[in-house]
């Protein structure tokens, strides 16, 4: 009898749970947990994106990655394989002009794995802003977002540009979080409706002011980029930037559903370590490949600039850091997605991997230089 009281107990409060979630349209959140938690996770991860909808980005040209000479010759100190264990590493490649120096792969993945970029996704989007802009697409960087998303909602709809977005300074009424299940940047993960989701989220401040990260500035973005360029955002890309790259493997953009097919512009690009390379090789060389401009050379450079004196860290899309008295810039994705460009050094680094720890970044950093100082 006390057994049967005690399941009616929790069957009482599954009930008044599932009640509360429907009443208030938290119903993402039982997708969220079937993906994550029954899943053995606690947020989203590197293979995930096969439980969503995706569109393809297809690679029709090719292009392999040179090996350097002195491919695999250098190996790293044990302190840093310890690391890479320890921080659940999967990829770490190291680029030495534009060919590939070290390439080392870790817990059964290798060349041709697929895993989620997560927010180096957003470098992506921006630089299909440059592309926009300079194909006629976009006026500009000051253009409004609202003449793309007239249904834009908030006291400063009207105000915010398509550069304010760019640049994280959008006054979103956002709360940046990874791990709670009831929560806006959950919400825009797993809803089935990204479009209607984003546009009842108001601009409540003053845009253009100040430096505040917030992933809906650039799922924002890309709604506004696929509205300018009357294409998808994965159309887009393959066609401005995965074709004339010469990217080698096919990749997956994670969408909010088969209905309404809206691309998470704010994450969830799913390629390879040797093709997440391409775009830091663009921006190293100024927006040319193989001789042609793809992006114009001044939106790579202010794309490369801090916007804002009070966020040295952060540019158009891009990350900055100093090391060694070495100037990168990065970009970034949840769970340690990390491609590092040292351009005094010519030196690309991807680490791709399941769990960040806090002193990451300067150990892949300091472990690059350090290949690139045994190469010299």
């Amino acid at each position: 009898m006390k057994i049967l009281n005690g399941l009616s107990k929790i069957l009482f409060v599954l009930i008044c749970l599932y009640s509360f979630i429907y009443h208030l349209d938290y119903t993402y959140v039982f997708k969220a947990i079937r993906v994550s938690y029954f899943t053995g996770h606690s947020t989203a991860f590197l293979e995930d994106y096969a439980f969503f909808e995706n569109a393809t980005i297809k690679a029709t040209n090719g292009q392999p990655w040179p090996l350097h000479e002195a491919y695999n010759a250098i190996e790293l100190s044990q302190e840093h394989l310890d690391f890479h264990k320890e921080s659940k590493s999967i990829a770490f490649l190291v680029f030495k002009n534009d060919q590939i120096l070290l390439e080392q792969y870790y817990d059964g993945f290798s060349t041709n794995s697929k895993t989620n970029s997560f927010s180096v996704a957003k470098s992506y989007v921006v630089a299909l802003l440059g592309k926009a802009i300079k194909e006629g697409y976009v006026n500009g960087l000051d253009q409004k977002v609202i003449d793309f998303l007239p249904e834009l909602s908030g006291d400063y709809a009207h105000q915010v540009t398509m550069g304010d977005l760019a640049s994280m300074s959008a006054g979103m009424q956002w709360q940046e979080e990874y791990y709670l299940p009831i929560n806006v940047t959950t919400e825009s993960y797993f809803t089935p409706d990204l479009y209607q989701l984003m546009m009842a989220i108001p601009i409540q401040d003053e845009p253009g002011q100040a430096y505040h990260y917030q992933s809906g500035a650039t799922q924002l973005l890309g709604l506004a980029l696929a509205k300018a360029t009357k294409r998808s955002l994965s159309d887009y890309l393959q066609q401005s930037i995965w074709h004339p790259l010469g990217y080698q493997q096919d990749a997956f953009w994670q969408l909010d559903s088969k209905k309404h097919r809206n691309e998470k512009s704010f994450c969830c690009l799913a390629s390879n370590a040797r093709d997440f390379a391409r775009l830091a090789k663009l921006y190293k060389n100024h927006g040319r490949w193989n001789g042609q401009q793809i992006l114009d050379s001044t939106f790579v450079s202010r794309s490369l600039t801090p916007r804002f004196e009070e966020a040295p860290h952060y540019g158009y899309g891009f990350w900055f850091e100093e090391f060694e008295n070495k100037s990168a810039f990065l970009m970034k994705g949840h769970l340690g997605q990390y491609v590092i460009t040292f351009p005094s050094e010519d030196l690309i680094i991807v680490r791709l991997g399941h769990k960040e720890l806090s002193e990451d970044i300067e150990t892949f950093m300091a472990m690059g230089l350090e290949v690139n100082s045994q190469y010299e």
